[in-house]
């Protein structure tokens, strides 16, 4: 398994949006303008690859309230192996991140467990993104 990062719009960047176009687009019919919509901007771009071929990606982007982690996929014929997890762990141990206290997400609401494995709770209401019942987490380093 080998992690990649980047915030330039590089072939990092496109690995992590043909994974979201594959997962998020054609997978849960989320529309492509919605999902790249403007926001990848300041955004540092994870990507995990496996034999080099891209298998996992997420983003983060550090804003006022912590570091804010979106856009957590993994291919279809590679999951339950563990990528996704990895590359989570990668990042929150990213040196870019060094003294954040907080990480937090807004998780589907079916995805609640694997982050329960990273350490992260429940916070606040269940709410509505794209047509699919989120809840916000959050991972609090003391």
């Amino acid at each position: 398994m080998e992690f990649k990062k980047s915030t330039q719009l590089d072939t990092i960047y496109h690995d992590a949006r043909t994974i979201r176009r594959h997962v998020f687009v054609e997978e849960q019919g989320i529309a492509e303008k919605l999902e790249f919509d403007g926001s990848d901007n300041g955004a540092t771009f994870f990507v995990a690859y496996e034999n080099g071929r891209p298998v996992a990606t997420a983003r983060a982007t550090a804003t006022a309230a912590g570091v804010h982690i979106q856009r957590v996929a993994t291919e279809k014929a590679v999951r339950h192996r563990g990528y996704a997890k990895q590359l989570l762990q990668y990042l929150l141990a990213d040196s870019q991140f060094k003294g954040t206290k907080r990480f937090y997400l807004g998780a589907q609401e079916t995805a609640v467990g694997f982050y329960e494995t990273l350490g992260f709770k429940v916070f606040g209401k269940p709410f509505i993104e794209v047509g699919i019942k989120h809840v916000n987490m959050e991972k609090v380093i003391r």
